[in-house]
């Protein structure tokens, strides 16, 4: 799912990383649009979501990310090729809500905007609902439905079933759901997901609903199965 009302201005100086990004955006529903420079970036009305690259020709991109923080709130995600802890920490003690190191795939560049967007209550402060069949995730409340039925998970549960039902049909990678679900910095064996994996399974009541894709990950399924119980309330086809 995306939010089409969403406007996102890309920071970038190179252009065919700008121009690849907001294309993508744009077909997930995005408005978006680009500059090359940390000063135009300042002087454009607000957005509401920030993808800030850190090596800019004007300005250095940490500048730029607080200068934006005080001036609006906007979501902020740097993008950018330095990869070491002290350029994250010093970005997201400066104001910035994600960071995300180059290369990326859109894929997860989008939910990381999702993710921002929620955490930023950024949508108006209605009630967001996923829906993928019979399953139903508010996620306001934190209550999950399954053909209307209320399913009681714990947090760590309901923190991965969102991650799953975010984008559904889309492979989320073991670590992407533990790095989402407990912390972005775990250094623990990803094992750990199997057993919350299981017992979700267990209390959605259908096994089929979580893909596992060996070696890669998983997904929410495309056509999600009919619950058991309701199959078997269901009468039998006459010959």
């Amino acid at each position: 799912m995306s939010y089409p009302q969403v406007s996102v201005l890309v920071v970038e100086d190179d252009p065919g990383i700008a121009t690849q990004l907001v294309r993508g955006l744009e077909r997930a529903g995005y408005t978006a649009d680009s500059v090359g420079m940390g000063a135009d970036a300042l002087r454009r009305a607000p957005s509401d979501v920030v993808l800030l690259d850190l090596g800019l020709p004007d300005i250095d991109g940490v500048d730029v990310c607080r200068q934006l923080r005080e001036a609006s709130d906007a979501a902020i995600i740097v993008v950018t090729a330095r990869g070491e802890e002290a350029d994250r920490v010093l970005a997201l003690d400066e104001g910035a809500d994600d960071y995300l190191v180059k290369p990326f795939g859109l894929a997860e560049l989008l939910a990381r905007i999702r993710a921002v967007l929620r955490r930023g209550q950024r949508l108006g402060g209605g009630a967001e609902v996923l829906r993928h069949g019979p399953l139903t995730v508010d996620l306001r409340t934190r209550k999950v439905t399954v053909s209307g039925t209320e399913v009681a998970l714990t947090p760590k549960e309901f923190a991965i079933l969102e991650c799953l039902a975010a984008d559904p049909g889309r492979l989320v990678s073991r670590q992407e759901i533990v790095e989402r679900a407990w912390d972005e910095h775990w250094y623990g064996p990803t094992k750990v997901l199997d057993v919350h994996l299981a017992a979700l399974r267990r209390k959605l009541g259908d096994p089929a609903l979580i893909e596992t894709v060996y070696g890669h990950g998983f997904r929410l399924a495309d056509r999600p199965a009919e619950p058991a119980a309701e199959r078997a309330e269901r009468p039998a086809a006459s010959p």
